[in-house]
């Protein structure tokens, strides 16, 4: 089993070692997403005060951000807007293949891949969000009613995310398809697929150990606004 420990600060570990740093803001060790790909900043383990003066002046005035909560709490001065708790997954033993329908999206899919999102609140996806890496879906009659993607990349990791499905095609499939054809690609360039899931979808997570994921940790996500300039 590949070591998981870039999996504990992961987005951190994505934005500073993995193939993000591309996408890399960054002020001192404070590192976020550009808005329109993610509403994800991270900072290094133990930050420190200078950290999150850093990081608010990141911020700026976009707005709050989402940070994965590594055991260390905004300081008073910062306003949690709201707090989550997240099961993270890894690829045990998935049966990873993969799908001749499927079809890779581009930019040109964002508008239709927005609906879907729109409609079916998988997480949050921005704009550019398939910059972050290898989006797929499924079509029917010329409509995408499933997509699935890539998201964080830590070294060695592949994050599997906005796994939706149209309602009126849920029931058939279309997910499991999507999700083992990526782990396939993730696999087939070297890297271990994993995923996150609110702890509160209960079905969900069923769903991906029966799959053949595999709990590793669970933690706390907080979306976080940086005190006024």
């Amino acid at each position: 089993m590949r070591s998981t420990e870039s999996l504990d600060n992961v987005v951190f570990r994505s934005l500073t070692g993995g193939t993000h740093s591309r996408l890399a803001q960054r002020r001192g060790r404070a590192v976020r997403y550009p808005v329109d790909v993610s509403g994800f900043a991270a900072l290094p383990d133990q930050p420190q005060r200078r950290d999150w003066n850093d990081l608010a002046a990141l911020a700026g005035t976009s707005g709050p951000v989402a940070l994965t909560n590594h055991g260390a709490e905004p300081p008073e001065s910062w306003t949690a807007l709201s707090r989550f708790t997240v099961v993270q997954m890894i690829d045990d033993e998935v049966d990873a293949r993969p799908d001749p329908d499927m079809l890779y999206l581009s930019g040109e899919d964002v508008p239709e891949m927005l609906q879907l999102v729109a409609q079916t609140k998988p997480g949050p996806f921005a704009p550019r969000t398939i910059d972050m890496g290898s989006y797929i879906g499924l079509r029917r009659a010329g409509r995408l009613v499933a997509m699935a993607g890539e998201r964080f990349r830590p070294p060695g990791w592949t994050e599997i995310s906005a796994v939706c499905t149209a309602p009126e095609f849920r029931g058939r499939g279309l997910a499991t398809r999507l999700v083992q054809a990526l782990a396939y690609g993730i696999r087939e360039r070297g890297e271990t697929p994993f995923l996150h899931v609110a702890s509160s979808n209960t079905k969900a997570v069923a769903l991906y150990e029966a799959l053949g994921f595999t709990p590793r940790r669970t933690f706390e996500a907080v979306v976080v606004r940086p005190p006024n300039p």
